[in-house]
């Protein structure tokens, strides 16, 4: 039996959970470390995955299969294809960011409302995050995926609702209570998708009799699995439903700004780039895997959804006070053109939403992170208590600024070459949704500049004064997240002969071709 690689990649986090969350209470420094080692470790395993796996070869590589619960018919079945291993990559290379970023957000606090922050228990729940998350991204068992989709829940919920943001207005009491909200709106919406999906994996069972996604898709393409066309779209409803919940697509959204206004800068970043990576991952994989009829007739209505998406989350992120609800619905925005790149069902569209939800999750991360480190110096959320921090930090206000030109897809960096080609492929095949999303790059533009005039322009605010600039952890989490932007910004390859043959697959399964541009003949 060859060595269980990608077992090894999901277990080695999940290891390092419980022996983080083991080690004493005293050693909270010891715990950090550990957990970081363990994320480091991750990444190593990931890098080999990545470089074992052959673009030109299966769809499904690496594969593991074991029985599980028998008389189910489900199993332990792993196999990873291209879109699977470049967001195994993304998870892996953004952890140990995370863990670094956040090395005192869980440190013990004096006021009574928060007696005591269980550092250990912080780091621990991260790498259990990214355990769930990895696993799910190489699930080739529906039943299997279903379990870790609900499972990260858990961990999610107490990072959120435990680890609050320390700069909250109000009392301690009010942020508690906000914090609770939070938490407990993320957990329900996500949970009521789940319980959705529950269902409809129970009717896809009862239809096909098997959890295999490659059982299944084999015997959709050779005929000898037909759906009848009613069962085939509440099937695909049942499983679209909890994953635009995840995702999130308007309009159920709302618990998004909520969960990362309220959770520190890591856990907002471990949301946002990573868990509702899950989400999109899981259209391309299941919804167009396992119901290509229904995913064409449902194409309509995504695409206005993902254009809703897009258009509002760009104009509340206009108009917001509050520097990580901006950060959040621009997300919206971008999960909307996500969405939009995989529903065009162009090769140029879902290669972007592809190395969107990668690019997304390196700019998110980027500009987070150091709006994060921005507002534990401030001890304010508001962007109304800023300005004037570029002549006291330049540093901290360089970074902040190239992860917003980031995240409005400037040309040069990650995120234009996935905008361009879902703007292109969706074009190609539906040119007014193609002319309507483009205005969500003119709001991006004006949400980005206007955040970074009003906090780091103008005169400086006594409150920030004696603001000290970023540190050597600090830099060590900035510098190289903008080192990749840059880097895949104007070499996208690594990504692209990667991710393309899983496209073509997912275009395979569901019957469509690029449309052919109309030449207009010589005369």
């Amino acid at each position: 039996m060859s060595f269980p690689l990608l077992t090894a990649t999901a277990a080695l986090p999940a290891i390092g959970a419980i022996a983080t969350a083991a080690v004493p209470a005293a050693r909270r420094t010891a715990a950090k470390w550990l957990a970081l080692l363990f994320s480091l470790g991750t990444l190593v395993l990931a890098a080999v995955v990545f470089l074992r796996f052959e673009p030109g070869g299966d769809r499904y590589q690496l594969t593991e299969s074991r029985a599980w619960i028998a008389d189910f018919g489900v199993r332990y079945e792993l196999g990873v294809d291209g879109i699977g291993v470049a967001l195994l990559g993304l998870t892996a290379l953004l952890i140990p960011f995370v863990i670094a970023a956040g090395w005192h957000d869980a440190d013990p606090l004096e006021t009574k409302s928060s007696r005591w922050r269980p550092t250990q228990g912080f780091f621990a729940l991260i790498l259990m995050v990214e355990a769930m998350v990895i696993l799910s991204f190489v699930a080739t068992d529906v039943f299997l995926f279903y379990i870790l989709f609900e499972a990260m829940l858990i961990p999610m919920y107490f990072l959120i609702g435990g680890f609050g943001d320390r700069a909250h207005a109000g009392t301690d009491e009010n942020a508690a209570a906000q914090r609770s909200y939070a938490a407990v709106k993320f957990l329900l919406y996500n949970l009521a998708g789940g319980l959705i999906m529950l269902a409809a994996v129970i009717g896809l069972y009862v239809v096909a009799g098997s959890f295999s996604l490659s059982e299944i898709t084999e015997a959709r393409a050779n005929g000898s699995l037909e759906m009848a066309t009613s069962t085939e779209r509440w099937l695909f409803l049942g499983f679209f439903l909890a994953f635009a919940i995840k995702a999130p697509l308007w309009p159920l959204h709302t618990w998004l700004p909520n969960a990362m206004g309220e959770a520190t800068a890591p856990v907002a970043v471990l949301i946002t780039a990573i868990v509702d990576k899950v989400g999109t991952f899981a259209m391309l994989r299941f919804c167009l895997g396992l119901f290509p009829e229904a995913s064409k007739w449902a194409t309509p209505v995504v695409i206005t959804l993902a254009l809703v998406s897009i258009v509002y989350g760009a104009l509340l992120a206009v108009g917001q006070r509050d520097i990580k609800r901006l950060i959040a619905y621009a997300s919206i925005s971008h999960f909307g053109f996500i969405i939009l790149g995989i529903f065009a069902m162009t090769s140029q569209g879902q290669s972007g939403a592809t190395l969107y939800m990668v690019n997304h999750g390196i700019s998110t991360a980027a500009l987070l992170l150091v709006a994060g480190f921005l507002i534990t110096r401030r001890g304010s959320r508001l962007i109304a208590d800023y300005g004037g921090v570029q002549k006291v930090a330049p540093v901290l206000a360089g970074t902040f600024l190239i992860g917003g030109l980031a995240t409005l897809s400037l040309p040069g960096l990650a995120p234009f070459v996935s905008e361009f080609l879902v703007l292109v492929g969706t074009f190609s095949a539906y040119p007014v949704a193609g002319i309507i999303a483009t205005s969500g790059i003119v709001l991006a533009a004006l949400y980005v500049l206007v955040l970074y005039q009003r906090t780091m322009t103008g005169p400086v605010q006594e409150s920030v004064r004696s603001m000290p600039d970023l540190k050597a952890r600090e830099l060590a989490v900035a510098v190289p997240l903008i080192a990749v932007l840059i880097f895949l910004g104007v070499f996208p390859k690594p990504l692209t002969e990667v991710v393309n043959p899983a496209v073509e697959h997912t275009m395979s399964d569901v019957q469509k071709k690029d449309p052919q541009p109309e030449v207009e003949a010589a005369k």
